[in-house]
């Protein structure tokens, strides 16, 4: 700071304060308050990343001794029967629930947001998957399912058809999977969902009734396109997610079970390689193209919802 006397007159003139006095004073306060997130996903998440990469260039001997091997492990991989089924699968879970789920939640999510009598408890009702264990929704889904006293089943005898071995058959399994793994994430797609409808302005609803517009033409043109960010979000969350189940295919299938070639994920074959064949290095090699697959496809859907996704 400096002084400059002219004609009596006392003029303070500031110094513009240096980058780092600057950083001192306002960004230092800002990073210790992100530091325990940034450290937390540096720990679990960032290092063993690192770790599984490093992992998957080596090959698991006995007593749990790494050797390095180099790229043996994704050439074995990429020729792998195993692999290539469980990536299909993978596929086909994702392809079919999450345009099925999100639509459904949607559609659930415009009705609840109506003024209906009750939508509190229907709210409810809908997000209780959510809260519930999912060792738990699998145990009574399983129970559903089964082939000699399920739910399912006991209704096919009642009309007169012939019992289904929903669990057991190569060709219907994963579809039953795929069924639970919509119900469970309906309630939270929903919950999402609505709260972006909640955020949608009612002047555009009654602007349009003025005009004329029906209930179909104000959702394409009104809710539709506002409700884009969101339904952005829910998509990338859902598609994720899908990429890596697990737990249903964990929990409904037995190891013996003849539909669980065509069921088993891509992490389901990095559990079994990892902690039932004790060969991580393969493991890791495997959960690191599920990596790759996410990243490729989290990408490409950045690049394409400037196409679709309206921001206000």
């Amino acid at each position: 700071m400096k002084k400059l006397v002219n004609n009596n007159e006392e003029i303070v003139l500031y110094k513009k304060p240096s980058l780092m006095k600057k950083f001192k004073e306002d960004y230092a306060f800002g990073y210790l308050m992100i530091a325990p997130t940034i450290i937390g996903l540096i720990i679990l998440n960032l290092w063993p990343m690192i770790q599984t990469l490093y992992l998957s260039f080596n090959t698991t001997g006995g007593f749990g001794a790494n050797k390095w091997i180099g790229l043996e492990n994704y050439k074995t991989m990429l020729t792998d029967s195993a692999v290539i089924q469980a990536t299909i699968n993978t596929l086909k879970y994702t392809i079919v629930s999450v345009p099925i789920g999100i639509i459904l939640s949607l559609l659930v999510a415009v009705l609840l947001n109506a003024n209906i009598r009750g939508k509190t408890i229907y709210r409810t009702i809908y997000f209780l998957p959510m809260v519930s264990a999912p060792a738990a929704i699998a145990m009574v889904w399983r129970i559903l399912y089964n082939g000699d006293y399920g739910f399912f089943n006991a209704i096919l005898s009642k009309i007169g058809l012939n019992a289904v071995n929903w669990l057991t058959d190569p060709k219907i399994a994963i579809f039953c999977i795929i069924v639970v793994g919509i119900w469970s994430t309906l309630g939270y797609n929903m919950i999402i969902l609505l709260a972006g409808l909640q955020e949608i302005p009612t002047t555009l609803y009654e602007a349009a009734e003025i005009d004329g517009a029906g209930p179909i033409r104000k959702f394409f043109t009104i809710t539709l396109p506002l409700i884009s960010p969101t339904m952005f979000f829910v998509v990338i969350t859902t598609m994720i997610g899908s990429l890596q189940v697990f737990d249903l295919i964990l929990m409904m299938m037995d190891r013996t079970n003849a539909a669980m070639e065509s069921t088993q994920s891509l992490v389901y074959l990095f559990y079994k390689h990892s902690f039932i064949m004790n060969d991580k290095g393969y493991a890791s090699a495997i959960i690191m193209l599920l990596l790759a697959m996410i990243l490729i496809i989290t990408v490409i859907q950045l690049k394409l919802q400037k196409k679709w996704v309206h921001y206000q």
